[in-house]
């Protein structure tokens, strides 16, 4: 049987600067709450406190399981300087079995 805790996610978070995208990534990787975490600049359009905003921001991807889900989600609040900072996790349902089994050691 899978166990679910061990099921590799993906999750995204973004950042409004390189600096603090660093100091995120370097956190949960050194924490092993996360095996890999990768930058990319990204520009996002969203509606906050009723106007239409546009920057420029740093989406984190970061590899990781489900039991770690939680952890990574309240290491980066405690690390994130954003009011409702973006944090999601996506399953991931496939891939090199190489590259999933190194994420789940990786970050247990």
């Amino acid at each position: 049987m899978h166990d679910m805790d061990e099921t590799v996610v993906e999750m995204q978070v973004a950042c409004g600067d390189h600096e603090e995208a660093s100091s995120i990534a370097e956190a949960l990787v050194g924490q092993r709450l996360a095996a890999c975490v990768q930058q990319v600049p990204i520009r996002s359009t969203y509606r906050w406190n009723g106007a239409i905003e546009r920057d420029d921001e740093v989406l984190l991807l970061v590899k990781t399981t489900a039991g770690r889900v939680e952890s990574v989600t309240a290491a980066v609040l405690g690390l994130h300087s954003y009011d409702v900072p973006a944090i999601t996790a996506v399953e991931v349902v496939g891939g090199s079995e190489d590259y999933l089994a190194w994420v789940q050691a990786e970050s247990s």
